[in-house]
C-alpha cells in the first residue's frame, strides 16, 4: 500500500505542468527516490544535461559532487539508499547575465513535503547551494553561504549538511577556502558513511 501511495505520488510529480509557461525546454521533472532511502540530496534544478537525460547530477556538477562525497556512479544512483530532490525539479532557462535562471519558487511549496513525508528513514540532507539552505535553514543560516558551509557542525544534529554548489563556477570559491577540502570534505564523508550504514 505505500509503495503503491509512493509511486503514485512520483507519477504526479513527474506529470507536473505548473510552470509551463516559464520554462523554456518545456517541463520536465527530474526528481529520483525509492522507500528506505536514508540520504536525501536536494540541490538546485537540472540543467541542460540533465534535462535531456532525466538523470540527476549527470554533468561535471555531479561528477564534483560525488568526488566530494567520495562515492561512484553505481552507489550514487541507487534509489533504494539515496534520494534525490532539487528545489526546482525543472531546467529553468538561462539568465542572460550568465549561468541559468535560479530554481522556480513554485517547487519546493508544492512537493517538498509531500515527498519528504513519504521518506521517513532519511537519516541525512545534504543541502546543496544557497536556495536549499534558504529554504531548510531559515535564520538558522550564517550571513553568507561560506560561512553556513564553516559551519556545517552546527547543522548535523537537525540532520542537515550544506554545502556549496559544485558547478565550475566555485572551482575559484574551493581555492580561495582550503579548510573546505581538508575540514568539510572528510566530515561530509563520514556523516554519509553513517547515515548509509549504521
Amino acid at each position: 500500500m505505500a509503495s503503491r501511495r509512493f509511486d503514485a505520488m512520483l507519477d504526479e510529480v513527474r506529470a507536473c505542468r505548473h510552470c509551463a509557461a516559464h520554462l523554456p525546454l518545456g517541463p520536465r521533472p527530474v526528481v529520483r527516490m525509492k522507500p528506505g532511502a536514508r540520504l536525501l540530496i536536494i540541490g538546485q534544478a537540472p540543467g541542460t544535461k540533465v534535462h535531456e537525460t532525466g538523470l540527476p547530477w549527470n554533468d561535471r556538477s555531479g561528477d564534483v559532487l560525488r568526488g566530494w562525497l567520495g562515492m561512484d556512479r553505481d552507489t550514487f544512483y541507487d534509489a533504494t539508499c539515496i534520494a534525490i530532490m532539487p528545489m526546482g525539479f525543472c531546467y529553468p532557462g538561462r539568465d542572460p547575465k550568465g549561468g541559468d535562471n535560479p530554481p522556480r519558487p513554485e517547487c519546493a511549496p508544492l512537493w517538498h513535503h509531500r515527498l519528504r513525508a513519504l521518506l521517513p528513514d532519511i537519516r541525512l540532507t545534504l543541502l546543496v547551494g544557497q536556495y536549499a539552505q534558504m529554504h531548510y535553514l531559515n535564520g538558522l543560516r550564517q550571513k553568507t553561504m561560506t560561512e553556513t558551509v564553516r559551519h556545517f557542525r552546527n547543522y548535523l544534529p537537525g540532520g542537515f549538511f550544506p554545502l556549496p554548489h559544485p558547478s565550475w563556477r566555485n572551482i575559484a570559491w574551493q581555492k580561495r577556502n582550503p579548510w573546505f577540502t581538508t575540514d568539510v570534505l572528510p566530515a561530509l564523508r563520514s556523516a554519509v558513511r553513517g547515515a548509509l550504514h549504521d
